[in-house]
């Protein structure tokens, strides 16, 4: 009875051994398992957030690429040489990141951290790019209106020399005018022999042309001298008294006299013009210079 006993026992006690490690080998084998799941889901999670981030980087890189006629605005280019190798360098390490992450079998979530911390550096230089762009915009802007005002400003003084000018050269003609000797009284009548009033112009032996110069006390004082051009009912000017300046030419005339001016009327008058070719009646035209004036023209019809 004792012999059996103690084999039942030893029975039992292989059994419950067996049963042990059975046990054991099975929550090894789970427990492996179970790892090997967990290992797989972190990989397979660290790949997701690996192409997450390739696809973050790939949208900032769009990104940045669309900013390239807005980088235009940024004429200082220290300023945009330096974003430019900011975020070349940046790009470079994100892509070189990405390159040793595709080939290694397993992902290490210190690389994904790594790429990710590359990745937000190029958000960044990427919103200090857009705040940039966008600063040097309101500056342009601000220079545009104030560019904008300073023409209207220019303009508007540009009107008030011009008008001023104008008025100035107004003032200027009217007080050059206020110089000039006055004439009045002209007339003009054909002489005989005798110095008398001739009927008949083509008995004429002179042409008499007598005026007055009143008072001006604007007209500057001395010797005068004063041209007469006679133009025939022919339209030829009679004479050849030579010629004078006026306005930038040189014009005929048909004879001059020169007064001493003081400033009080002369009366009286006389220019006379020998006449040296037969006339004919009709119209004539006497003209009167001096200074560079014409101080009178009048028509005259002898007989």
């Amino acid at each position: 009875m004792g012999n059996k006993k103690n084999i039942f026992i030893i029975a039992g006690m292989v059994v419950l051994a067996i049963l042990a490690g059975w046990l054991v080998f099975s929550t090894v084998k789970a427990n492996k398992a179970a790892e090997k799941a967990r290992t797989e889901m972190e990989q397979l999670m660290l790949e997701t957030a690996q192409r997450d981030l390739e696809r973050e980087y790939q949208d900032l890189n769009d990104e940045f690429e669309q900013f390239e006629n807005s980088r235009r605005y940024i004429t200082d280019d220290s300023v945009k040489r330096e974003l430019n190798d900011k975020y070349e360098a940046a790009r470079i390490q994100v892509e070189k990141l990405q390159q040793e992450l595709a080939n290694q079998k397993h992902k290490s979530a210190a690389e994904i951290a790594k790429l990710r911390g590359e990745i937000d550096t190029l958000r960044a230089l990427l919103r200090h790019y857009v705040e940039e762009i966008d600063r040097l915009n309101k500056e342009n802007e601000a220079l545009r209106s104030e560019n904008t005002q300073i023409k209207e400003q220019n303009r508007h003084l540009s009107s008030q020399v011009s008008e001023t000018a104008r008025k100035n050269e107004v003032l200027s003609e009217r007080m050059t005018l206020a110089e000039r000797l006055n004439v009045t009284g002209l007339s003009l009548k054909a002489l005989n022999k005798k110095g008398k009033a001739e009927k008949k112009v083509a008995k004429a032996v002179q042409l008499a042309a007598t005026f007055t110069i009143p008072q001006n006390n604007s007209t500057p004082v001395g010797e005068k001298a004063i041209y007469m051009r006679i133009i025939s009912p022919s339209g030829q000017l009679l004479g050849n008294g030579g010629t004078f300046s006026f306005e930038g030419g040189n014009v005929e005339y048909t004879a001059k006299k020169i007064i001493e001016y003081e400033g009080e009327e002369i009366g009286g008058i006389t220019i006379y013009y020998d006449v040296n070719t037969p006339l004919i009646a009709g119209d004539y035209t006497v003209e009167l210079f001096a200074d560079n004036f014409r101080l009178i023209s009048r028509h005259f019809n002898l007989n």
